[in-house]
C-alpha cells in the first residue's frame, strides 16, 4: 500500500471544499455557529470544520468500510500487523478493550506490577484473579523498570492456569527489556496471550538505535499512544491486533462499547497524518534526529547542577526520545521542574530524584536555546551530592516478585470502609488505590495489604513534592481501608 496516501484527512478536506450546508450534529454546523471571542482569534473555529460526523462519505469508526478502514488498512501495513484500530479515547480506551476482549471472569491473568491505571481498571472491570509480578529497579535511576524473565517464569509455574501476560514497556522513563522477546516467546510457550501496553512506543518500529516494539517480537494486542511521542492529537491512540487467537469481532464489540458513538473526525485524521509522517522518515532522517539528540544530551551534561543518566543498561534499552536528568543540587526532581517552568520550559515527569524529557520525533532545532533556559533555570542552586536513599528494598527481594490482592474485586463490595490515619494503615487492606500522577501508576492498590515499605515510599513521595490523584491531603484525611 502507498504510504503517501491520506485517505482520512484528504477526505475530510474534499467534504469542507464542497461548502455543505450542515443539518445534522455538532451544532456548530462547520464551525459557522460559533461566538466572537475576545482574542480575536479563530484558531478553534478553523478547526471545526473538519469536525464532522458519520457522514455517508466520511466511514463510520465502528463499522469501518470507506476512508477511515483505508486509513486503518495503511497504518496496519506500516506496522505489519493483522489489523490496526483508531482510538479515540486514548490508550485508556485499548487497554480496556484488550484485557476485556480477551479475559473472562475468575481468570488468573499475570500483570506486571507497574502498569497504568487503565490496566488495573480493565482487569477490575473484567472481574480477574490479577497475579502481580513487581519489575527490577534501576538504583542509579532510583525507579522501577520491567519485568524479569525469571519472575515471568517462577508466575507460570506458580499458575499454571494463567490464561494472560500483561506487559507494560517500553516503561515510563522510555525502557525496553533486553528480555522481551525471551518473555513473549515463553508466555506464547505456555499457551498465554500476550497483551502489551506499548504506550510510549507508537515509533519504535524505526530500529535502531530504538529499541524494539513489542509488535516485532510478536505480542499479540499492542496499544500505543500515537499522540504520546508522534503528530497527533490528544487521545489519539493506536491498538495493533498481531495474531489469530484473537476474536476480533469480540475486540471490536468492546472498542465501540467503550468509545464514544460520536468519535472526534479532527483526532481520527490526527492519527491518519501521525502514520503519514512516520512512514515518511527515511534512515538519513533518523540520523539526523539521533545526531541532535545526542548533541542535546552532551550539552545537558556540561550543566553541573544537573546529571543525564545513560541511555542503555545491561537489562534494559533506553527509547532516545526519553532523557532523563537527575538532580545534583539540594532540589528534588519535583523542585527542579518548577524551577524549569519558570523559564516555559515544560517537563513530562518529576519523581523525587529526577526529570523526564520526551523530546520530539525530529531534529532539534534549538537545542542551544534550551540550554540556555536550563541554565537560568539552575544558576541560582548550589551543587550538592546528595547520597541517595533506596527506599524500595522491598522489591528486590525475590519472594516479593509474585503477589495477590488480599481482597478480590467481586468481594471488595461485601466489605465496609472505615478512614485511618496512613502511619497507622501497616496491614490493613486498602479500599481505594493511590495513584501518583504523573505517571498515573497505583503506588498501593486497591484491595492490596499495605506494607510498611508502602507507607515509607508514599512519604517520600510527599516530602519530595508528589501530587496523589484524588489524595490531596492523605496525611491530614488518612486513606481508606476495607474493615
Amino acid at each position: 500500500m502507498n504510504q503517501d496516501l491520506l485517505p482520512l484527512y484528504n477526505g475530510l478536506l474534499s467534504h469542507i471544499e464542497t461548502k455543505p450546508i450542515s443539518f445534522h450534529v455538532p451544532g456548530h454546523k462547520s464551525g459557522t455557529v460559533f461566538p466572537p471571542l475576545p482574542s480575536g482569534h479563530n484558531l478553534f473555529q478553523e478547526l471545526l470544520k473538519i469536525d464532522q460526523t458519520e457522514l455517508g462519505n466520511l466511514d463510520d469508526l465502528h463499522s469501518a468500510s470507506g476512508i477511515i478502514k483505508e486509513a486503518e488498512d495503511l497504518t496496519a501495513k506500516l506496522y505489519k500487523v493483522t489489523k490496526s484500530y483508531f482510538l479515540v479515547g486514548g490508550s485508556t480506551a485499548g487497554n480496556l478493550a484488550m484485557i476485556l476482549s480477551t479475559c473472562e471472569q475468575g481468570d488468573s491473568v499475570l500483570v506486571q506490577r507497574n502498569s497504568h491505571k487503565s490496566v488495573l481498571n480493565g482487569l477490575k472491570l473484567a472481574g480477574v484473579q490479577p497475579v502481580f509480578l513487581s519489575p527490577e529497579y534501576d538504583k542509579n535511576g532510583q525507579f522501577s523498570t520491567n519485568v524479569s524473565r525469571e519472575t515471568v517464569e517462577k508466575a507460570i509455574k506458580m499458575f499454571p492456569d494463567a490464561k494472560v501476560l500483561i506487559l507494560t514497556s517500553p516503561n515510563y522513563y522510555g525502557m525496553v527489556s533486553t528480555e522481551l522477546q525471551q518473555i513473549i516467546n515463553l508466555a506464547h510457550a505456555n499457551g498465554l496471550i500476550v497483551l502489551v501496553d506499548e504506550a510510549h512506543g507508537a515509533h519504535l518500529i524505526l530500529g535502531e538505535p530504538f529499541p524494539p516494539s513489542a509488535i516485532q517480537l510478536g505480542a499479540d494486542i499492542v496499544v500505543q499512544s500515537a499522540h504520546k511521542t508522534l503528530p497527533a492529537m490528544t487521545m489519539g491512540s493506536f491498538l495493533h491486533c498481531n495474531t489469530h487467537h484473537i476474536d476480533l469481532d469480540n475486540l471490536q464489540y468492546y472498542l465501540q462499547a467503550i468509545q464514544s458513538s460520536s468519535p472526534s473526525y479532527p483526532i481520527m485524521a490526527s492519527l491518519d497524518i501521525a502514520r503519514y509522517y512516520l512512514a515518511q522518515i527515511t534512515e538519513s532522517e533518523k540520523g539526523k534526529i539521533v545526531t541532535s539528540i545526542n548533541s542535546l544530551r552532551q550539552q545537558l551534561s556540561t550543566i553541573d547542577q544537573l546529571s543525564v543518566l545513560p541511555t542503555n543498561t545491561k537489562d534494559n534499552n533506553c527509547d532516545p526520545l526519553k532523557v532523563i536528568v537527575q538532580t545534583r543540587c539540594s532540589h528534588s526532581g519535583y523542585e527542579l521542574q518548577k524551577e524549569f517552568e519558570k523559564q516555559a520550559l515544560y517537563t513530562e515527569l518529576a519523581d523525587p530524584w529526577n526529570i523526564l524529557f520526551v523530546l520530539p520525533l525530529a531534529a532539534i532545532e534549538n537545542g542551544s536555546a534550551i540550554i540556555e533556559k536550563l541554565k537560568v533555570a539552575v544558576e541560582h542552586l548550589p551543587v550538592q551530592f546528595v547520597q541517595q536513599k533506596n527506599t524500595y528494598k522491598a522489591l528486590d527481594k525475590k519472594e516479593d516478585k509474585i503477589s495477590t490482592l488480599a481482597i478480590h474485586y467481586n468481594e471488595m463490595k461485601k466489605f465496609k470502609k472505615d478512614r485511618v490515619p496512613l502511619l497507622q494503615t501497616k496491614d490493613h487492606i486498602a479500599a481505594v488505590s493511590v495513584i501518583p500522577y504523573p505517571p498515573g501508576i497505583p503506588l498501593i492498590l486497591e484491595g492490596e495489604k499495605i506494607t510498611n515499605s508502602h507507607i515509607n515510599q508514599l512519604l517520600e513521595l510527599l516530602n519530595a513534592g508528589a501530587y496523589l490523584q484524588n489524595h490531596r491531603d492523605i496525611l491530614g484525611n488518612g486513606l481508606e481501608v476495607f474493615k
